[in-house]
C-alpha cells in the first residue's frame, strides 16, 4: 500500500491497521498531522477485516507524542487545531476497532490523551505521562473527560491541575496503561497481543467493544437495556456469531468470514 501521508505512515498488515508517527524526535501533533491521522483511522474503519488499529512511533523517535504544537493554539488556528484532534477520538469510537498504543518513551499532552483513548496499552520502562497544559495556562479538553473514568476521579485532578508526570509504573498500578516491558521485548510483547487478536472475527471484536463504550456511564438497567439490543439486533445477525457457535458445538476451529 503506498503511504500517502506526509507526518504519519499507514498500512495494513495482517488484519491490523498501522498508524505510525513520522515526526521525530518528538512526533508533535501539527494540524497537518492530526488530520492525517484521522482519516487514516476513517480508512482503516472501511476494511471489514480488520481486528485492531495500532499507533506507535517511527524510527529515531524519541517520545510517542509530546502533544499538540503549542504554536497551534493561537487564536486564528485554535478552532481548527481542537476540532482535528477531537476528530481523532470520535473516528476510534466510531470505528469500533480496538486501539492499541505501544508507548517507548514519552507521551505527554495530547500523546498522552491518545493514550488515554486507546483500548490496550503496551509501554517500556522508560516511557512517561502526563498533562501538562496547565502549566500553559490551558487544559487538556479530552484528558478532562477520559482520565477521571479510566484512573479515578481524584488521581485525574492531581494530575491534570499539576501537570505532574508519571513513570510507566506508576501509570500500570493506575489503570492508565495494561504492561510494561523492558525495551528489548516491546516487539515480541506486541506481537502476541496482535496474534491474539487476529484469531477473532473483527465483527466480533467491534460489537464487544462497543457495548464496553455503551454501557459506560449509564445505570445498570439502562446499560444492560443498549447492551442486549446490540446483542441481539447487530452482532446475532453476523455471520460470525452463527459461526463461532456451530464450531465450538463441532469442536472444530472456526473459519471466519469478518461478516
Amino acid at each position: 500500500m503506498a503511504n500517502k501521508y506526509q507526518s504519519i505512515k499507514y498500512s495494513i498488515e495482517e488484519r491490523v491497521g498501522r498508524i505510525t508517527f513520522t515526526r521525530p524526535p518528538l512526533n508533535i501533533f501539527n494540524i497537518a498531522m492530526m488530520l492525517e491521522i484521522g482519516d487514516a483511522i476513517n480508512e482503516c474503519a472501511k476494511e471489514r477485516e480488520v481486528v485492531a488499529i495500532l499507533f506507535e512511533a517511527g524510527a529515531g523517535s524519541r517520545a510517542f507524542s509530546a502533544g499538540v504544537a503549542v504554536e497551534e493554539h493561537a487564536e486564528e488556528t485554535i478552532y481548527r487545531m481542537l476540532d482535528s484532534f477531537h476528530a481523532i477520538f470520535r473516528a476510534l469510537e466510531q470505528s469500533g476497532k480496538p486501539a492499541i498504543a505501544v508507548v517507548d518513551g514519552a507521551a505527554l499532552g495530547g500523546g498522552c490523551e491518545l493514550v488515554a483513548g486507546c483500548d490496550i496499552v503496551i509501554a517500556t520502562e522508560r516511557a512517561r505521562f502526563g498533562q501538562p497544559e496547565i502549566k500553559l495556562g490551558v487544559f487538556p479538553p479530552v484528558a478532562a473527560v477520559l482520565l477521571p473514568r479510566i484512573i479515578g476521579d481524584k488521581k485525574a485532578r492531581e494530575l491534570i491541575l499539576t501537570g505532574e508526570l508519571i513513570d510507566s509504573t506508576e501509570a500500570l498500578r493506575l489503570g492508565l496503561i495494561n504492561a510494561v516491558v523492558p525495551h528489548a521485548e516491546l516487539g515480541q510483547k506486541t506481537q502476541e497481543l496482535l496474534v491474539r487478536l487476529r484469531e477473532l472475527s473483527a465483527p466480533a471484536l467491534e460489537a464487544t467493544k462497543r457495548a464496553i463504550d455503551l454501557a459506560r456511564g449509564a445505570s445498570f438497567e439502562d446499560a444492560l437495556r443498549r447492551v442486549e439490543d446490540l446483542y441481539l439486533n447487530e452482532l446475532m445477525k453476523t455471520e460470525d456469531a452463527h459461526e463461532g457457535i456451530e464450531a465450538f458445538m463441532q469442536k472444530r476451529r472456526p473459519i471466519w468470514k469478518n461478516k
